[in-house]
């Protein structure tokens, strides 16, 4: 779906509707409100010297032209592929290129050797003189302006002329202002030419820089000033300010400016390009929206898509409109094309060429059954709130694969990580050996690190591989997809088998101590819930808290689907005799040094079930605070899952419903885990916090400027993504729009 969205915006504005493609002209009532969405588009020029573009031009609204180190090329709608016009001179390197408004679709060019004029088909010759042409404009009536190191010249339709002298040759831009006045952007400031060649020079201001690369006009009388040092803005000859990072710029090193009819600034600097409106600044930076972040020019089409020329090529970012249902459907869309593996693991996918989606295969992860238990609870919430039949078949077959997960280790209750078929060969964490050396290593930085050799071992059917080790995230993640499939989707024979699937894995851990026993014997590294470790071990001290939290959750949800009351009486034993009442409370842990985004997540899980089934007013009261604690220490960061999460369990009133909804209306229609490196931007501070581990930026950027993709992964680490080599499946998102939807949220 991006692809086709990618392909066909070239033609104009599009809505979504159902998933599909349709032009708003033909189409112009939707039931739901339209939102826009940007959608990256790149198109790669036919060799390294032609991907060093050095300016760009639109001829008849929508031809886009490129002035690159290699020569002038078109973009040939009908291809969208890159075409050299036939030339019997070199016009390589081109410096400029600027659309001939006198003969439509065609543009002037200003090169290393003098001035041309060209078409798609063919370049000639256009002015008499040999020397370099770094700027060129042409004014209405046919009147051509260009500069370069040998001066300014104007063409009159009959004969060239020499401007005036005054400005310094070294010209980045020749514009007109709405009045028709030349104005020339210059190493050494803004000059411009009124009346019969009078010369009238904007002297350069202590506070800015005098190297001006562009110059751009609003429509509301705002002339800026594209510098190095920021964007001078100046209405008339009167001095308004000065743009700088510290406003929302990635950088101050600012190329180009230019105005879009509708009210938008977008500007190019040296760390990708920014789009001002209102007061709101948006950055798109990194390869998930350009080809590269240096950003030498920027123009609009008709259509009002940004065209970005970098020194690695052509991007375009275009407008896609279309609803939050709309969008809900595309992701659904990418999870059941590439998201879902036998036996029904729902997992994201590995891309064999950065950022292809065609090139998918499949891929194993540690917590492949915890993101399948998490999709099921997307599920079962998409089916409580449409009832729509393929969201319970969708719910149902996540279920089956967490049971299969159970089945296949033929255990009482223990359960596997994740199953692959029988024949996989690249698995994320395959057998390994360690030796006697690593393993005191691995010891001395962690000593309740586990020793797994063995992680995979074959079904007793020959047919899977299923993976060991299972973690405390696992069965967490497990027990919150039970849960919500169980009150919002299942039936009774549904419900027997969840009652069946939760007391096996709560009576293996009753049985092993509280803990999930593997094969070898020993407790998994992270399947710990047991008292003598939580509250008597100094090495378990961080995972007190959430752990306790965790294991009572376990517990609750066993008694609510069998009734039987020994897990009521475990409940209590761990709750009041071994004062999991006071570790609740000290949950979530908020030490720098041990907070994590995936406990955080944790107990996003655990929450639900003790706060909706707990009877008893003043253990009901702990559950409370301890979620109020969690509460204060991500509710800046406005995801959705968590304010909503919050919203219907505590107060919708203290809930940030307005952060949360813009996250899912800010997210990218890519799911591509591409890179991001926020460390250069210049708005930005790096910090040590929430986590001391890595660095994280001074402020919460949204999720089109981060590679945040999973609500247990830090929206605040300066670098994320993949690479762009796997592609999320959109569950982050997904479940909490169909959860804001059932919760009337939304």
């Amino acid at each position: 779906m991006v692809k086709a969205t990618m392909a066909a915006m070239h033609a104009g504005t599009l809505v979504f509707a159902g998933g599909f493609l349709i032009e708003q002209a033909l189409h112009p009532i939707l039931a739901a409100p339209l939102i826009p969405h940007d959608v990256a588009s790149r198109f790669p020029l036919p060799n390294p010297r032609a991907q060093e573009v050095r300016q760009l031009a639109v001829a008849d609204g929508s031809r886009v032209w490129a002035a690159t180190a290699d020569g002038v090329y078109v973009l040939l709608g009908s291809t969208q592929t890159w075409s050299k016009p036939a030339s019997a001179e070199s016009a390589a390197p081109a410096f400029c290129i600027a659309p001939a408004f006198s003969a439509p679709g065609e543009v002037w060019v200003g090169a290393w050797n003098g001035l041309y004029r060209a078409n798609s088909d063919r370049l000639w010759r256009a002015a008499p003189f040999q020397g370099p042409v770094s700027a060129v404009v042409e004014a209405p009536k046919g009147i051509v302006y260009v500069g370069g190191p040998d001066g300014y010249f104007r063409w009159d339709g009959t004969s060239w002329m020499a401007l005036p002298k005054g400005p310094t040759t070294q010209v980045s831009q020749l514009a007109l202002d709405p009045e028709g006045s030349l104005w020339a952007a210059t190493g050494m400031g803004a000059f411009q030419w009124r009346g019969d060649g009078a010369e009238y020079v904007r002297a350069p201001l202590d506070q800015a820089s005098a190297a001006i690369r562009g110059l751009g006009w609003g429509t509301d009388g705002e002339q800026w000033l594209a510098t190095l040092g920021g964007i001078q803005i100046f209405r008339g000859k009167r001095w308004v300010g000065l743009i700088t990072p510290d406003a929302g710029l990635p950088s101050a090193d600012i190329r180009r400016v230019c105005h879009n009819p509708n009210g938008t600034w977008w500007v190019a600097t040296d760390q990708g390009v920014a789009r001002k409106s209102g007061k709101t600044w948006s950055v798109r930076r990194g390869p998930r929206w350009l080809p590269a972040d240096n950003a030498r020019d920027l123009v609009l089409d008709a259509q009002g898509a940004a065209w970005i020329g970098t020194d690695h090529g052509v991007g375009r970012i275009a407008t896609a409109l279309m609803s939050l249902e709309d969008k809900a459907a595309h992701f659904h869309a990418i999870l059941e094309a590439r998201h879902v593996r036998p036996p029904g693991i729902v997992e994201k996918c590995r891309l064999r060429v950065a950022g292809d989606t065609s090139t998918w295969e499949p891929m194993d992860d540690d917590n492949d059954g915890g993101y399948t238990a998490i999709a099921m609870a997307m599920e079962s919430y998409r089916f409580a709130a449409t009832r729509n039949p393929a969201a319970l078949a969708a719910a149902r077959r996540a279920f089956a694969a967490c049971e299969f997960l159970q089945r296949v280790t033929g255990t009482s209750g223990f359960l596997a990580r994740s199953v692959v078929p029988k024949d996989w060969k690249e698995m994320h964490d395959p057998n390994e050996e360690i030796s006697p050396e690593a393993w005191a290593e691995q010891r001395v930085n962690d000593p309740r690190d586990k020793r797994v050799p063995v992680r995979w071992r074959a079904s007793s059917d020959g047919q899977w591989l299923w993976k060991g080790d299972t973690s405390s995230d696992e069965i967490t993640a497990h027990f919150f997809g039970y849960y919500i499939f169980h009150e919002l989707a299942a039936d009774a024979e549904d419900r027997l088998r969840v009652r069946q699937q939760v007391c096996r894995i709560v009576d293996h851990l009753i049985e092993n101590g509280y803990v999930l026993r593997d094969l070898d014997g020993q407790p998994t590294r992270w399947g710990v819930w047991a008292p003598d470790r939580l509250n008597a071990d100094p090495n378990w001290a961080m995972e007190r808290g959430i752990n306790s939290v965790e294991i009572l959750s376990f517990l609750k949800l066993a008694y609510h689907v069998s009734g039987d009351a020994k897990y009521a009486d475990h409940f209590l034993q761990l709750y009041d005799g071994h004062n999991y009442r006071r570790n609740v409370l000290q949950a979530p842990n908020l030490n720098p040094a041990w907070r994590t985004y995936i406990d955080m997540e944790l107990l996003a899980f655990a929450y639900p079930a003790l706060l909706a089934l707990e009877k008893d007013a003043a253990r009901r009261g702990v559950f409370l605070d301890s979620f109020e604690r969690w509460h204060q220490a991500i509710r800046g960061d406005g995801n959705p899952f968590f304010e909503f999460l919050y919203a219907s369990y505590r107060h919708r009133r203290h809930a940030r419903l307005d952060a949360a909804q813009a996250f899912l209306v800010d997210t990218p229609l890519d799911l591509v885990r591409w890179s991001v490196d926020n460390t250069r931007r210049e708005d930005l501070r790096l910090v040590r916090f929430p986590e001391v581990e890595r660095w994280q930026t001074s402020r919460l950027l949204p999720p089109s400027e981060i590679g945040y993709s999973r609500t247990d992964q830090n929206p605040w680490l300066s670098q994320q993504g993949e690479g762009g080599l796997s592609e999320s499946d959109g569950v982050f998102w997904l479940l909490p729009y169909w959860m804001g939807r059932h919760h009337r949220l939304l």
